[in-house]
């Protein structure tokens, strides 16, 4: 809130009035301060009046407030998958590096193979054999129909006794079993060479899907089982986040939700995509109580890179209607935690007129410190219970008044748009802009 500060000092230019020059450690409301009105204004401010310090102020507005969840994922492409070789070798050669673009059955790398071609050659062998082996049964087996058969037109003409006809009948028999066996031999020999080509066919690593290699592992030489990671595999075209949703969190976060995903944390230049809710897992993990979340980015940017944590936020609706003040106007008591608000007694110019950068301050007023009932809040705003819908609150300098001892300000009217642009500065950039501020001023002061 209003009252965090920085934790390190600042070294104002050479030439910066000797009251300025010196290493302080400024607060987020103070530092603004300095950059809006210029060091020395807002120390001769403070030293006509030290009883009414500068502050910036701005008036609240009615109205909804959006309910934001801010999360932060992991991106990832879609299909994005880890391959593996599917058994034990040495690489004997690698056909893709990192950022190739592959397709589906593409060959990415080959692992020697040579034992398994002479299995194969083995297996091809066997196979053959089994063959001949079918056909020398299926002609003994059809010598011995033929044998039985005569041996019966004798035996009917009793030509041959019963005992030399059944001889000839179970012979055939046999031959007949024979031929089976030879069968149920060449299934297993041809069982066992597809199963040897099978293997010699996943001696080629091939790209399952689509898309972009990356995170390449595989060197030739390289001794690797079916536990070895060679690459990861994606498509970079479709991108998309994945979130770790509580138990409470599944209650309101539904799917086709709008989402912002800042980017811009990341890859810089304030970067901000949009996107939805595009799958929620129905089960939640029985330790952490949480589920997973994916979020479909609408038009990927091309500095994304899957593995990067981004932050978002997910527009889950939006809250009653309320006295809607910025986050930065909540003032945390650092020993209590109570969370207030400084109010001004009266208005201090009319809402309507409010210039992006305005320059004059106001005569001073009386502010009051008063406890604040939060009943939502947002990304950059809360809804509050308990204020009226035409006071001012003071947004910056909050650390610059007291409760016990000041009650009076002089305050600068700004716009809302001016507080959300300050409130999404972070503090390398707030830092940067008071020491341009403060040089531009010098500058000006001594040309």
């Amino acid at each position: 809130m209003a009252d965090l500060w920085f934790g390190q000092a600042v070294q104002f230019p050479t030439g910066t009035s000797s009251r300025c020059r010196r290493f302080v450690p400024l607060s987020v409301a103070s530092a603004v301060l300095l950059l809006l009105a210029g060091c020395g204004d807002a120390e001769q401010v403070a030293q006509a009046d030290p009883s009414s310090p500068p502050v910036e102020a701005v008036p609240v507005r009615f109205g909804s407030l959006p309910l934001v969840e801010r999360l932060s994922g992991t991106l990832r492409a879609d299909n994005q998958v880890v391959i593996y070789p599917e058994f034990s070798g040495r690489i004997a050669e690698v056909l893709v590096d990192n950022g190739d673009e592959v397709a589906t059955g593409q060959p990415l790398a080959r692992i020697n193979d040579a034992q398994i071609r002479e299995q194969v050659r083995q297996a091809e062998a066997g196979h053959r054999i089994a063959q001949a082996r079918l056909r020398q049964a299926e002609a003994q087996l059809a010598e011995a129909d033929a044998q039985a058969r005569r041996s019966r037109e004798l035996n009917q003409r009793n030509l041959v006794s019963d005992l030399e006809y059944e001889t000839l009948a179970a012979q055939r028999d046999s031959a007949a079993a024979d031929v089976d066996l030879a069968e149920a031999e060449l299934e297993r020999a041809a069982a066992t060479l597809a199963e040897r080509t099978d293997q010699l066919s996943r001696a080629i690593v091939r790209a399952p899907v689509d898309g972009l290699i990356g995170a390449r592992r595989a060197e030739v030489g390289m001794q690797v089982s079916s536990s070895s990671p060679l690459f990861t595999l994606g498509d970079l075209s479709q991108l998309h986040v994945t979130v770790n949703l509580t138990d409470s969190m599944v209650g309101y976060i539904k799917l086709d939700q709008p989402v912002r995903i800042l980017a811009g944390e990341v890859v810089g230049d304030n970067l901000t995509l949009q996107g939805t809710v595009a799958r929620i897992s129905p089960f939640l993990d029985e330790v952490s109580r949480s589920t997973e979340a994916e979020i479909r980015i609408h038009k990927p940017d091309s500095r994304l890179r899957p593995g990067m944590f981004l932050p978002v936020d997910i527009l889950y609706g939006d809250s009653k209607q309320a006295t809607l003040i910025p986050t930065s106007a909540v003032f945390t008591d650092r020993n209590t935690g109570i969370e207030s608000i400084y109010v001004l007694d009266t208005a201090i110019a009319d809402p309507a007129t409010i210039r992006e950068s305005p320059e004059n301050l106001s005569p001073p007023v009386g502010v009051q410190l008063q406890p604040v009932e939060i009943i939502a809040r947002g990304q950059n705003e809360v809804a509050v219970a308990n204020l009226a819908s035409d006071r001012w609150v003071v947004t910056l300098g909050q650390n610059l008044l007291s409760a016990d001892g000041r009650s009076r300000a002089r305050a600068r009217p700004v716009t809302w748009a001016h507080v959300l642009e300050l409130q999404g500065l972070n503090r390398e950039d707030l830092l940067t802009e008071v020491l341009e501020a403060t040089g531009r001023r010098t500058a000006g002061a001594n040309p």
